[in-house]
């Protein structure tokens, strides 16, 4: 029973340190995706688009980590492979819808998002973030 208890823990610490890499990854990703810096663009310039998209990355970063446990197979190692398999597919999507929107709309989305201004575009684009997310959330289960 203690072994148990003892080996679901240390499984839990595994996931979590894994889900936390992969929400860090996302953060990577939105940077990557606007121009400038995604740190001072939030927590210096406290710019509401690039904060909108963020929280739609992790949210769907940890949505994915989250059916991925939650669906993981009986065994530990398989499990946390396919946590990572999939949050690495559901970045690769999230960064695939982002420029596919980029495609479909007048101007650079990139450069919309860290416009200052509040902008419509934030929030299609961060609802086109998690959607992509669901999607991969879906194949999951």
């Amino acid at each position: 029973m203690l072994e148990d208890l003892l080996s679901g823990a240390w499984q839990s610490v595994v996931f979590g340190v894994v889900g936390v890499a992969l929400m860090a990854a996302g953060f990577l990703l939105v940077d990557v995706l606007t121009p400038g810096r995604l740190r001072e663009l939030i927590w210096v310039r406290r710019n509401g688009n690039a904060a909108l998209l963020l929280a739609a990355n992790q949210l769907g970063i940890a949505g994915i980590v989250f059916t991925a446990i939650l669906t993981s197979y009986s065994d530990f190692a398989k499990g946390l492979a396919s946590t990572v398999i999939f949050g690495l597919i559901g970045l690769a999507i999230m960064a695939l819808a982002f420029f596919v929107l980029d495609l479909l709309t007048p101007g650079r989305l990139g450069e919309i998002i860290c416009s200052d201004e509040p902008h419509p575009a934030a929030r299609v684009s961060a609802a086109t973030h998690f959607g992509a997310a669901l999607i991969v959330c879906a194949c999951i289960a």
